[in-house]
């Protein structure tokens, strides 16, 4: 499948679509698992939430969600990429209450019901500008009345002034969207999108956060 968005890197296709979890748990040395556990956890979610997944991937992180959420809890994913849906597929079968459709988030789009939570995980960064506003409304359309937006992404960052251990890797991996990405205010970004009561809780000696933001 053509990509969207030829300078981006969140499109993830073929070998790394097919092999993404063990990929990123070789780079990390393992360390991957353990950091999103800890970024989900964070997330504070109610045994009744309903929450929508943005690029929802392989199903890692909604079985990781699922662990805090009673029968009534929901959890649906979008995603594009026919790899990723049927491994969120074969993760996710034995749990009624979790579901995936072929949807794409940087486009206009109405579900038929609203939700407590959007969580969109190292995804939003990879989008131009216009796009990732698009995404934001998406995610203020589809939350209930106090719901919350949840972006786990980079923080905002001089990238030349950040530590070599951190700076080499994400200059040689990232695509231009994340150089960008990185040096925009956005609280104050969604704030003009009428997200109010900002939290944030930070990993990676601050290079990375998990932004919350309420409807």
């Amino acid at each position: 499948m053509e990509k969207f968005y030829p300078d981006s890197g969140v499109e993830i296709q073929g070998f790394t679509a097919k092999f993404y979890d063990k990929i990123m748990n070789v780079m990390t040395f393992g360390g991957y698992n353990l950091f999103i556990k800890t970024a989900i956890k964070s997330m504070e979610i109610h045994q009744d939430d309903k929450i929508l997944d943005f690029g929802a991937g392989t199903g890692r992180n909604a079985l990781l969600m699922n662990k805090y959420l009673s029968g009534k809890g929901e959890i649906l994913g979008l995603e594009i990429s026919e790899l990723m849906i049927d491994q969120f597929k074969k993760k996710t079968e034995k749990f009624r209450n979790i579901n995936i459709i072929n949807q794409r988030i940087d486009q206009p789009f109405e579900l038929e019901k609203k939700y407590d939570k959007v969580f969109i995980s190292f995804v939003f960064h990879g989008f131009p500008f216009d796009v990732q506003k698009q995404i934001i409304q998406n995610a203020f359309n589809a939350l209930k009345e106090n719901g919350e937006f949840i972006v786990l992404d980079f923080n905002e960052f001089i990238t030349d002034e950040t530590p070599l251990y951190f700076r080499i890797p994400f200059k040689k991996i990232e695509c231009k969207y994340a150089f960008e990405y990185v040096e925009r205010d956005w609280k104050q970004i969604l704030s003009g999108s009428g997200f109010i009561n900002f939290e944030e809780k930070y990993f990676l000696k601050k290079h990375i956060r998990l932004l919350k933001a309420k409807k």
